[in-house]
């Protein structure tokens, strides 16, 4: 594997407040509008949420891949990520993001090795690392009794 990956992503308006993003990798275009507070239309993502979008995905495939390394199986993984902006002196800015991993285990033995692969994988997400804001982790731990057939 490189050391080095390029991605590239692509967005225009198309009319009004609307506009479309693209990805190379991707053959479906995602509509975008401004956040309804600032004008935009409803139905459609926002940046803000794509950028959380961005953060719980990273996240998630994170948590994966850091499981899978370790050998660490759990039954499911949901991953929400919320934020707050606030008017500042420059701007609106994001003045608080926080993620809530619900990581469902199997039996309480796991939890140890369940909050070491959360929060190794808090540390490598790459999205989160590349935010200014400030991010708030709260891991949480959910204990599913697995029905054999």
């Amino acid at each position: 594997m490189s050391d080095e990956h390029a991605y590239r992503v692509s967005a225009w308006w198309t009319s009004g407040r609307t506009g479309l993003a693209k990805s190379d990798s991707a053959p479906n275009a995602i509509h975008f509008t401004a956040p309804m507070e600032f004008g935009g239309l409803e139905g459609r993502w926002t940046p803000e949420e794509l950028l959380l979008a961005a953060l719980a995905g990273c996240y998630t495939t994170t948590v994966r891949s850091v499981a899978s390394a370790a050998h660490f199986d759990f039954t499911d993984l949901q991953v929400e990520a919320s934020g707050t902006i606030r008017r500042a002196d420059s701007g609106y800015c994001f003045t608080e993001i926080v993620i809530r991993p619900n990581l469902k285990i199997s039996s309480s033995d796991q939890r140890e090795r369940a909050l070491e692969v959360l929060n190794k994988s808090e540390k490598l997400c790459l999205v989160s690392r590349a935010i200014g804001a400030t991010l708030k982790f709260e891991p949480q731990l959910e204990i599913v009794r697995v029905v054999s057939s």
